[in-house]
């Protein structure tokens, strides 16, 4: 599987255009998920230049080399291919809908091939329900 991963807020914490404290288990779990099942893991960020250099380096110190950066494939770079939209199976960032979970959730979701399912008492207290924007594009 081919798995992109956010840096910052992701795999340290936001200090952004500094790099923020690792976030607790982030690259131990990304080197698991690569040990342990082949996936090819592909960094995933706005950092450009010096930045997204610092970022690269930061994870390679602790062991965490990526399959590719901000590419579908390592060579992309080499012959000028710059979308920035990488093909993957799974995207982990923080700024998905309902934000991320912690990593120990992440990688049991992956090793067991499921989608996560908060509890739905947490999502009923975190959004109640009320008349917002959208119920009242539609008239609910």
């Amino acid at each position: 599987m081919v798995i992109a991963v956010d840096f910052d807020g992701t795999i340290v914490t936001h200090e952004y255009p500094l790099i923020g404290k690792e976030i607790p288990f982030a690259i131990d779990t990304l080197k698991r998920l690569q040990t342990e099942f082949h996936h090819l893991l592909i960094l995933w960020t706005v950092r450009e230049g010096q930045e997204l250099e610092d970022a690269v380096e930061f994870c390679r110190k602790r062991g965490l080399e990526f399959y590719a950066v901000n590419a579908n494939y390592p060579e992309a770079a080499l012959i000028g291919e710059d979308s920035r939209k990488v093909n993957a199976d799974l995207f982990i960032d923080d700024k998905n809908l309902g934000g991320i979970p912690d990593w120990g959730v992440i990688y049991r979701m992956i090793a067991e091939d499921r989608c996560y399912q908060p509890p739905k008492n947490e999502i009923a207290n975190e959004y109640p329900k009320k008349k917002g924007f959208f119920s009242s594009l539609f008239g609910k």
